[in-house]
């Protein structure tokens, strides 16, 4: 699916990235723990997440996310909008909650970029 189709989908505002919206993505990872994020998403994903601020962008382009899209309404920080334009990570925004965000897209093709943590993950 294209970003731009995410975009319609979700009735997201683009904030970064309009340049950018043909690209192809298949899969997400929802979290608002950036550790989580580091630890189990996986490169070429969209993020959801509520988090606005710039190590939101850092993590994304740590772990190589095509995009994040921000829910609940919420908008990105300009320190947000400045590294991501600097990093060209797409971020968009939607008023959905990240369970409903997540859910319209799985709804539509968008599969999780796992499905399951290994049980001795955590021990």
């Amino acid at each position: 699916m294209k970003l731009s189709e995410v975009k319609g989908i979700l009735e997201a505002r683009v904030f970064v990235g309009e340049d950018k919206l043909d690209m192809e993505v298949h899969t997400a990872f929802g979290a608002d723990l950036m550790s989580d994020v580091m630890a189990f998403a996986k490169a070429g994903s969209l993020l959801l997440t509520g988090l606005t601020n710039s190590q939101v962008v850092k993590t994304a382009a740590s772990r190589n996310i095509a995009a994040i899209i921000l829910v609940r309404g919420k908008e990105p920080s300009t320190e947000a909008i400045d590294m991501a334009k600097e990093l060209q990570i797409p971020i968009l925004a939607t008023q959905y909650i990240l369970f409903e965000t997540a859910g319209i897209l799985y709804s539509k093709g968008i599969v999780g970029c796992l499905k399951k943590v290994d049980s001795d993950f955590y021990k």
